[in-house]
């Protein structure tokens, strides 16, 4: 016998299982890319016109449209932090103070970054940071309505928040497209379960303007609501927190952003509601509505009747939004966002600018045009209307941008 035969065998371990492929993270970015597509097309096309409106109309009466859209208003605020950060106050005839403590920073901190990198002037880096955010904002809007009521209504949805009444502010130096862009994202990422990247996400809205806390009750509440139901459920306390642990992660992190930068002025200033201050010398505090009753109650009788209108139409959007049962988060958000618009004592016109960010109160009309393009006795005609309303409000925000931003007051 051979001295092989006689020495034992070793048995062999069998060889492990292939680990399962997942798909990389590249596929899936570019195939989402492609289902956006359509949205972000139509939703640069109606910005597109937009701007050659402007540029059409400045030619006409000898105005610089670029300055229309990076040099006045909030805008110069913006750049002059991004060069020479925070500091600023100017003295009004009335003998108010406006300090710059009042704008939040990412956005020149963007602005800065870009200077820093490329030949772009602090204008062009504005400019760049908003339509980058703009097509962001729009992909976003579009995620939201596909995940709620399916692809066509996210592609409206999207071209509906481009044709916005105050959509000209979307091609301006300002922070409406990269506070939308991270707000429909953080609320995306609700919807799919992502707390974590929705509370990262909030952080970097409560550093681009102070509306960010509706987004952080939106995710408080919708927390909140269901921690109560999991208990409810059956579900120990123990159990739920351990259970609804990333949840929980994500609302914490969520005010962080914006409680940190009050706590900078706070202690920049030398007191603890420093940033309130700030607000109420430049007329932002909040007075339940009293300063909308007395601007509606000083105008000629018909503009009056027509803002109560406007008005109405919105608490009717709202309602539609409620009836509808769009998601928790949603409602919260969304209403948040309109109160705050309008229970400010701020300047009147720029509510509508404020209230830009509240997309979901599009998700209505997005709904019933979508639904135009399967239903009715002439399917042909019905899928024609939805691109006809939109090339009718295209061309009524366009043309209402250009007279606005060639104008005297701000947005």
């Amino acid at each position: 016998m051979s001295d092989n035969q006689l020495r034992p065998r070793t048995p062999v371990a069998p060889a492990p299982a292939p680990a399962p492929r997942r798909s990389a993270p590249g596929p899936r970015a570019v195939a989402a890319f492609r289902a956006a597509a359509p949205a972000l097309a139509v939703y640069a096309a109606v910005r597109a016109l937009g701007l050659l409106t402007l540029w059409a109309a400045a030619e006409v009466v000898g105005k610089d449209p670029w300055a229309r859209l990076t040099g006045r208003w909030d805008s110069v605020w913006y750049q002059r932090i991004a060069e020479n950060g925070y500091g600023y106050t100017t003295t009004l005839p009335d003998g108010s103070l406006h300090s710059d403590l009042a704008f939040f920073p990412l956005l020149p901190a963007l602005e800065r970054g870009i200077l820093e990198v490329t030949p772009l002037t602090l204008g062009g880096a504005g400019l760049l940071v908003a339509w980058t955010s703009g097509l962001l904002a729009a992909w976003g809007v579009f995620a939201v309505g596909t995940q709620l009521r399916g692809r066509r209504t996210g592609v409206v949805l999207a071209a509906l928040w481009g044709v916005y009444p105050t959509a000209f502010v979307q091609s301006m130096a300002y922070t409406e497209t990269l506070f939308t862009a991270l707000a429909a994202w953080a609320l995306y990422a609700v919807l799919r379960g992502r707390w974590i990247v929705a509370g990262a996400l909030c952080v970097l809205a409560g550093l681009t303007r102070p509306s960010a806390a509706a987004l952080v009750a939106a995710l408080a509440i919708t927390a909140a609501v269901t921690l109560v139901r999991d208990h409810r459920a059956g579900g120990g306390l123990r159990t739920v927190l351990r259970r609804r642990a990333r949840m929980l992660t994500g609302v914490a992190l969520a005010p962080l952003g914006w409680l940190a930068y009050v706590v900078f002025v706070a202690l920049r200033e030398g007191s603890p509601f420093a940033y309130f201050d700030v607000q109420a010398q430049w007329g932002n505090n909040i007075d339940g509505g009293r300063a909308l009753a007395s601007f509606i109650a000083g105008l000629p009788w018909p503009a009056a009747l027509g803002l109560c209108g406007a008005l109405g139409l919105l608490g009717w959007l709202v309602v539609l939004c409620v009836r509808q049962r769009q998601p928790l988060p949603l409602l919260v958000y969304t209403i948040a966002i309109v109160v705050i618009s309008l229970i400010g004592a701020g300047y009147f016109g720029s509510r509508p600018r404020l209230m830009m960010p509240a997309f979901p109160l599009l998700l209505p009309p997005a709904a019933a045009l979508a639904r135009l393009r399967t239903t009715g006795r002439h399917p042909a005609a019905a899928r024609a209307v939805p691109a006809v309303v939109l090339t009718v409000l295209a061309c009524a925000s366009a043309g209402y941008g250009a007279w606005t931003l060639l104008g005297a007051g701000p947005p």
